[in-house]
């Protein structure tokens, strides 16, 4: 047998009841929203504030200078603090980079070199004249096969979770700090790969205070970015484009600047056809 329909009044009563939590369920879920919106944009406010201290720290004269509003922006469905930290990161390594390649572009500029032959079959006599960005692509393919293969490790080790967890440190974009590259390991914890660590092998900076850490890394910003202004400098009088300050007697360079691979590297799969493509 079938059940009693329901009466009227007593339906009216169960869809006002459905109604009315519906109504509140609605209200709570745009309540929580928008309560979560206004910590993220609490949180970002202040993590703005620490990028406008910071950049005064660095520089009083230019001060907070973002015209792309990368201090608000958000990568790959990230929040704010995580894309902060990425790009800070990637600021930090990249200056890092310049200021080595600026190191050794003067380094080669003034004859200076390595006593000893670089490998069996290449030395300095084959390169002699030639520019510092002709001496990359002067280089043996296995030898520059070995060198990115050494930063592919580099970049591995300094993202592993595990590296960083051993250290105590946690990843730049989940609230680590910025720029820490993580050890190779030492008698106290489970890794030991190296003798020695790629940041400050010899241990200058384990005794400074959180203070003196803090100044030598504002240092290190603001000579990175000056390094980074300086290579391209380099560079685009290498290209024979005029740069105030810079001598003549830069060597000129008639490749690609951008190009990781020349035509002496087409041994590599799929270089002869990067070069074909003219990607740079």
């Amino acid at each position: 047998s079938r059940a009693p329909p329901t009466p009227p009044r007593r339906m009216k009563t169960i869809i006002a009841v459905l109604a009315l939590a519906a109504t509140q369920c609605a209200a709570f879920s745009h309540g929580a929203s928008m309560a979560q919106r206004a910590v993220r944009a609490h949180a970002t406010m202040e993590e703005k504030a620490e990028l406008i201290d910071l950049a005064k720290s660095l520089n009083p004269v230019v001060g907070y200078w973002d015209p792309l509003n990368l201090g608000g922006a958000t990568f790959w469905g990230a929040t704010n603090a995580e894309t902060v930290g990425f790009l800070r990161h990637a600021e930090i390594k990249h200056g890092r980079v310049a200021m080595a390649a600026f190191v050794g572009y003067c380094v080669h500029e003034n004859g200076i070199r390595w006593p000893f032959p670089l490998t069996s079959t290449f030395d300095y006599a084959s390169v002699e004249g030639l520019s510092a960005p002709a001496v990359w692509d002067a280089t043996p393919t296995w030898a520059k096969a070995q060198i990115i293969l050494f930063i592919g490790i580099a970049e591995f080790w300094g993202e592993y979770t595990g590296a960083l967890d051993q250290d105590g440190a946690k990843h730049y974009m989940r609230g680590g700090k910025p720029g820490y590259y993580p050890s190779f390991g030492s008698q106290d914890n489970a890794w030991n790969l190296l003798p020695l660590n790629l940041f400050d092998p010899l241990g200058y900076t384990k005794e400074l205070s959180a203070e003196q850490k803090a100044r030598k890394l504002s240092i290190e910003l603001n000579n990175g970015r000056l390094a980074q202004i300086g290579i391209f400098g380099l560079l685009c009088k290498a290209k024979g484009l005029i740069v105030p300050g810079l001598p003549e007697s830069i060597k000129p360079y008639a490749g690609e600047v951008m190009a990781p691979f020349a035509a002496g590297d087409v041994a590599l799969p799929f270089v002869k056809e990067m070069l074909e493509l003219k990607l740079f």
